[in-house]
């Protein structure tokens, strides 16, 4: 099945490129500049898509990420240290931001003759962002069933909807995903921060899938306390 895969660079999205390179046709790489806080994520994008060969596409769309204002994403407001399951960290989520970048996805894959448009949406993402959710999932395919009714027809695979993020490592490891060649931490430094949700929810997923952690963290240890916190 000729794939379009939308790839950020972070860990997720990487192992699903090499999934797929796998197991289907891989058009492409589609990576989204939306203003975010830094783009050090796209740089690994690009190195996923020489790696596998294929070919990758930045999309700009800064000009509609500066109006998608109160995310600590894309404003001057700090990223919050701890798990994504406390409260605070619903200050990351940036409005809308998979609707938008899935429909032009679709748009370039029915352009593309692509079969499928693939993302790494995944169930650890459910608390926090309603685009992540089965819900959301099953009403875009709806949606974009009906937008390119008699032009083309594009499946939305998100296999990794029902993973943990350490499911989603043990699948990786399963398709040799470097995992030092990903990114996730927000705050976009020299080194993760070992504190931030996405670095806190990365560091859990290695201990708890059992694969080694290559990740080099400022703070190798923040984790377990804010895990400590989030179930308190």
């Amino acid at each position: 099945m000729k794939t379009l895969v939308v790839c950020s660079g972070g860990l997720d999205s990487v192992s699903l490129a090499h999934r797929l390179a796998g197991e289907h046709e891989l058009d492409c790489l589609l990576s989204f500049d939306y203003g975010q806080r830094h783009r050090k994520e796209l740089g690994f994008a690009a190195l996923c898509a020489q790696r596998l060969n294929v070919p990758h596409q930045i999309i700009d769309i800064g000009q509609i990420g500066r109006g998608l204002s109160g995310s600590a994403l894309t404003d001057s407001i700090d990223v919050p240290d701890g798990h994504y399951a406390e409260d605070t960290m619903r200050v990351t989520v940036v409005p809308n931001r998979n609707a938008i970048m899935l429909a032009i996805a679709f748009g370039l894959a029915a352009a593309h003759k692509a079969e499928a448009v693939a993302t790494a949406v995944h169930g650890g993402d459910h608390f926090i962002y309603p685009d992540c959710r089965p819900a959301f999932i099953d009403t875009f395919q709806t949606m974009q069933d009906r937008a390119l009714d008699g032009y083309a027809r594009v499946h939305l695979h998100a296999p990794y909807l029902h993973f943990s993020k350490a499911d989603i490592v043990c699948d990786g490891a399963k398709y040799g995903t470097p995992f030092a060649e990903t990114w996730s931490c927000y705050k976009g430094g020299e080194r993760h921060c070992g504190r931030c949700g996405t670095c806190v929810e990365r560091r859990e997923a290695f201990h708890l899938s059992g694969h080694p952690d290559p990740t080099d963290y400022e703070d190798d240890d923040f984790w377990l306390v804010a895990l400590r916190r989030a179930n308190a």
